[in-house]
């Protein structure tokens, strides 16, 4: 029996809404020219947010993060094998050329300490929340 995963049906929605609305800005690739999209783990920690995205066989100058108004865009490409090598395949279902991803942060999130790494085709982007703000006990003083 098919195991039931209401997750993967909302993220798959997400998907074709940001493919079908998104248009191209400047020239450059967004979900609606992406080619594939990679696979997304998110964590939420005490004092952070953790994405892990697949990215094997993707170089890391080659990808693109760009934060901006609550907006985490990850974006790049992975460069397509030489012709000679994929002609003789029997058989290709890694998909090759530009990716795309847009992720809302949450008003906590702290988007001057977000720091990225890739290790083994894993992207790891660690996003810091904001310090929070406690309130401060204001002192009366008696005069006299």
């Amino acid at each position: 029996m098919p195991r039931y995963e209401p997750w993967s049906l909302l993220n798959q929605l997400q998907r074709e809404l940001e493919r079908t609305y998104e248009t191209k800005n400047s020239g450059t690739e967004t979900a609606a020219t992406a080619e594939w999209t990679p696979a997304v783990d998110i964590k939420e920690e005490a004092d952070r947010y953790v994405l892990w995205a697949d990215l094997p066989g993707v170089n890391p100058d080659a990808i693109d993060i760009m934060m901006e108004n609550g907006i985490l865009t990850l974006k790049g490409e992975r460069a397509t094998e030489a012709t000679e090598r994929r002609d003789g395949l029997k058989r290709a279902e890694r998909v090759y050329g530009s990716f795309y991803r847009r992720f809302s942060l949450p008003d906590t999130a702290d988007a001057e300490g977000i720091t990225a790494r890739c290790n083994g085709g894993v992207l790891e982007i660690t996003i810091p929340k904001k310090a929070a703000v406690q309130p401060k006990k204001i002192q009366v003083l008696a005069e006299g």
